[in-house]
């Protein structure tokens, strides 16, 4: 049995003090106020990813935006996100643009960039959402309509 499992199958064992324990030595800091599955289910996480990797970029990136949108107090926005390699297409002022989607950014035109929005802001000369111009996001819902009522029974 290698190292990994064993530690796994003793989680299943471990009572919450005990898992609170064992997250501060995974974790390297206090657990958090969670209900005993859910420090199993991070301390297994925490060991896992130490032996196998990680979150990957992409997804670390867009937790984090997701994270920055709560902190502000806004909705969560999900976006069609383009994978690693993907190439953007998007016809503009009689000229098509095409944009290269990297594991740390985009390239258009050679050049690296760190958002979509600052290509389309080179592209239209104005302020635009970059997935939205790349076509990555749909127009937000009519926010005038009335709220659906969900009937349960």
């Amino acid at each position: 049995m290698t190292l990994l499992a064993s530690q796994m199958e003793a989680l299943v064992t471990m009572n919450s003090a005990q898992l609170r324990q064992e997250w501060r030595r995974v974790w390297k800091e206090p657990s958090p106020p969670l209900g005993h599955d859910l420090l199993r289910r991070g301390v297994a996480w925490k060991l896992q990813a130490s032996v196998y990797g990680g979150m990957a970029k992409p997804v670390k990136r867009e937790l984090d935006r997701l994270a920055r949108q709560v902190a502000r107090g806004g909705d969560i926005s999900f976006e069609r996100t383009a994978k690693t390699g993907t190439r953007l297409v998007r016809e503009w002022g009689g000229r098509t643009h095409h944009v290269m989607v990297q594991d740390d950014g985009y390239v258009y035109e050679g050049e690296r960039y760190t958002s979509l929005s600052q290509i389309a802001y080179l592209i239209t000369g104005t302020k635009w959402s970059g997935p939205r111009f790349f076509g990555l996001t749909k127009r937000p819902k009519d926010l005038t309509a009335p709220p659906v009522e969900l009937v349960c029974g």
